[in-house]
This record gives C-alpha cells, sequence and structure tokens, in this order.
C-alpha cells in the first residue's frame, strides 16, 4: 500500500472535458511525469466549471494525496474559477500579485497592445499562494498548501503546462525514500487485444510483480510493464528485464518497438537511421498521413510532402495514374493503389511512397467495395513494391484514422526488414 506521502491525483477542469469536446491529454503526460518522477498516481479527475463541484473534488483529493496537479481554469473569463475554487478551499481572500500583473501587461506590450483590464484577473491569488511564472502565456500558476497537500495549479493548454510543471513543479517532488518504480512499455502491431492477453497468458495476473497490462489504440496494442516496490533499483531492473524477455517470447514476432514514441516518430527515426527519404500519395485521407509525419519536429530531413489526389483527374495528372488502370479497375484498387505509390516514387528524389485509396464513407460504397473499404500500397526503390486491402469498420473519421496506421506500419516493416506479418483487418484488431 502507498502512502498519502507517495500518492498524487490529478484535476482536470473544463466543460469542453467533460462534455466530450476537447481530449483530455494533460492527464495521460502528466501522469508519466508524476510517475517517472516516483509517485503513484491514484486518481484523474475531471470536472466541469463549476465552483462547488471544483471545491469539493480538491478538498477530498486533498486529504487522500500529498501531490496534488490541477490543469485549467487559470483564464481570463468568468468561467475560469481555479482562483475562487482555492480561495473557498483556503478560506482566505484573493490578493493582486504586483509581479505577476507586470509579467502579464508585458506580455501584451510584446504585442504592441494594452492589456484587456479583464486580464486584470489572471494575478489574483490566495493570500498564502505563489505564483509560478508563465513566459508562455498570459496565465501564472499557483502553488498553495491544502492540509498535508501541496496544490499545483497550471495552466490548461499543453504548451503552457509542459514547461511550467518541468521549470516549477517538478524540482520540488522528491520521490518517496525507499520506493522503486520501473516501467517498461513494448509495442505490437497485427494481433487484437485479446490475442495478446491469451498470447501473455499469466504474465497478465494481476497478483504478479511485475504488472503487465496491454492498451489498445488504432492497431496498435502496447504491453505495459510496471514494477513498484521497495527493493533496490538494480533489482526492480532485472525483474523488469526478465518480464521483457518473457514478453518478447510471447509475441517477439509482432513486436516492432520497445519504447512508448508515437508511430510516425518511430518509422522517421528509422528513415533517418537509413538515410532514406518518404512521399506520400493520399485519396481518401485526404492529407491525414502527411499531417501524422510533419507533426513529429524535424520531419522534414526524411519526409519530402506528398499530393492529395482525391479525384481521378489529379490521380492521373498528378501522379500519372494509367486512364485505363482507373477505368478498368476503379480508384478503389489494387492497381490504382500501386500506381499512386509508384507515380509519387517516380516524381520525387524519395525512397519510399505510401499511397492510400479508399471509400470512407458514409455514401459511396457499393456490393463489390463497401465503405472501408481501402487500399495501401507502399514503393520502394530498392525490393518489390508491397499492396494490401483491408476492410475497416466505423465512421469515416475511424476508418481514415486506421488508413493512417496501417500504412505507417506497413512502410514499418520494410524498414525493420520484418517478414511480411499479414496485418489483420480493423475489426480484429479491437
Amino acid at each position: 500500500m502507498t502512502t498519502p506521502a507517495e500518492r498524487a491525483a490529478i484535476i482536470s477542469i473544463g466543460d469542453e472535458l467533460t462534455v466530450g469536446q476537447s481530449l483530455d491529454t494533460n492527464s495521460r503526460w502528466l501522469s508519466g511525469r508524476l510517475t517517472s518522477l516516483g509517485l503513484s498516481v491514484v486518481e484523474h479527475a475531471t470536472v466541469p466549471d463549476d465552483l462547488e463541484r471544483i471545491v469539493a473534488t480538491m478538498r477530498r483529493l486533498a486529504e487522500s494525496c500529498h501531490t496534488l496537479i490541477v490543469t485549467g481554469g487559470l483564464g481570463p473569463t468568468a468561467d475560469d474559477l481555479t482562483r475562487e475554487a482555492l480561495s473557498e478551499v483556503l478560506g482566505e481572500p484573493l490578493v493582486e500579485d504586483e509581479n505577476s500583473l507586470a509579467a502579464i501587461r508585458r506580455w501584451f506590450s510584446i504585442s504592441d497592445r494594452a492589456m484587456p483590464e479583464r486580464n486584470r484577473v489572471q494575478a489574483l491569488r490566495p493570500t498564502s499562494g505563489v505564483h509560478l511564472p508563465n513566459p508562455n502565456g498570459t496565465a501564472p500558476g499557483i502553488r498553495v498548501v491544502v492540509g498535508g497537500a501541496t496544490v499545483h495549479c497550471l495552466p490548461g493548454p499543453p504548451s503552457e503546462m509542459h514547461p511550467m510543471f518541468e521549470a516549477s513543479v517538478a524540482p520540488l517532488i522528491i520521490p518517496p525514500g525507499g520506493r522503486t518504480i520501473r516501467t517498461r512499455v513494448i509495442q505490437t502491431a497485427g494481433l487484437g487485444e485479446s490475442d495478446v492477453a491469451q498470447r501473455l497468458g499469466p504474465l497478465m495476473d494481476r497478483d504478479r510483480k511485475p504488472l503487465v497490462g496491454t492498451t489498445a489504440s488504432r492497431g496498435v496494442v502496447s504491453v505495459r510493464i510496471r514494477d513498484e516496490s521497495a527493493d533496490p533499483a538494480d533489482i526492480a531492473d532485472a525483474r523488469i528485464s526478465d518480464t521483457a524477455d518473457e514478453v518478447r517470447r510471447a509475441v517477439g514476432e509482432w513486436i516492432f518497438a520497445e519504447d512508448d514514441a508515437p508511430l510516425p516518430e518511430i518509422v522517421l527515426n528509422r528513415l533517418r537511421a537509413a538515410g532514406e527519404r518518404l512521399v506520400v500519395v493520399e485519396s481518401c485521407t485526404g492529407g491525414m498521413l502527411g499531417q501524422a509525419i510533419t507533426a513529429v519536429p524535424g520531419s522534414s530531413d526524411a519526409f519530402l510532402g506528398g499530393w492529395i489526389t482525391y479525384s481521378n483527374a489529379l490521380k492521373h495528372a498528378l501522379v500519372g495514374v494509367p486512364l485505363r488502370a482507373l477505368e478498368e479497375h476503379g480508384a478503389v484498387s489494387a492497381e490504382v493503389a500501386l500506381a499512386m505509390a509508384s507515380g509519387g516514387l517516380d516524381r520525387s528524389g524519395a525512397h519510399h511512397a505510401l499511397a492510400i485509396t479508399g471509400v470512407a464513407g458514409p455514401g459511396g460504397g457499393t456490393h463489390a467495395k463497401p465503405v472501408g473499404t481501402v487500399w495501401i500500397a507502399r514503393a520502394s526503390r530498392d525490393g518489390d513494391p508491397d499492396v494490401r486491402r483491408f476492410r475497416m469498420r466505423g465512421e469515416r473519421d475511424t476508418i481514415r484514422d486506421w488508413s493512417v496506421t496501417s500504412a505507417l506500419l506497413i512502410l514499418d516493416q520494410r524498414l525493420r526488414h520484418a517478414p511480411s506479418t499479414r496485418l489483420l483487418r480493423q475489426s480484429e484488431l479491437r
């Protein structure tokens, strides 16, 4: 059992989170960082912009945890209630912090703008609170002590929250003495989560040390290993390594990475290591594959760009897909997917080209090519091309997301010189 001094909790505030308009990515990121610092995250709480609920949640979690991270609710509008909630929890008035007010004014002056009077509220903090500087926005963070808990309130935007956590929160977190936490992530593709679990067998028993669990996302099943004990680090490391060896023996041929990096980053790193470059030709995904790749910083050293050939006319005009192939086989076919990839390769200085063409829906499907039919092709300067058909289920965005993941996995297999293990249909990867 963990003690309160070892426990941490996270509160995410915002109506947009509770009604599903925005995804809470802050809690995932914070959990990883807190765990790496030796704390045990026992709860994520998501609450709306409601003063009574925020106050109640803060009080409850401050009683059971030593570290409490709150994100959101520090903006200048009437629905930003974190400051007021802290005031009520502590029974203290809010006071204006002169240094923070000056920093907010400087932020606006850099853009040759006068500070709107409404932003003045962001300089308020409880009497006993300390403001955390925010060089990336107008909302300073706030640190207070509630009973035995240190509460760190951070802005919601990740571009502001991440650097504030690293600069003003992480250095103050002292790992509990005599406690070691070790984690390992092994990523697999081509098997469903239930198939991976069946192969792992007793490794997933909940009373086992280290704990082994799985998570699935868009065709990737991650095996997560966690060891938490009072043993010395070398003993914990040995247990993690032994368990990782057992996982490899169980699902080895399906493993494509042994870290928690996103798939586009993994593929780009392999391209860099080989000194090779990639182009893409997209139809039904409309640029999503290129967007996923370019979301990784520094992608330009391995990714040249691509074409969005949504119409048959552009497939022919831009990448040279033969009109005869389009007429005889249709845009959603092996022949056209392969011609798209080959045409992209011929018209670029790239080593590899990926092409995607399909029926993403909701309309456009036929008996022969129902919604969810997707052809993905890879062409490379050295070696034979690869073209595969997928029958995917779900709504339009789901089909397009899975198409992007499948294309990257096909290229990853080629870059690893892995056997052409059959990528299962999306319906089997759930």
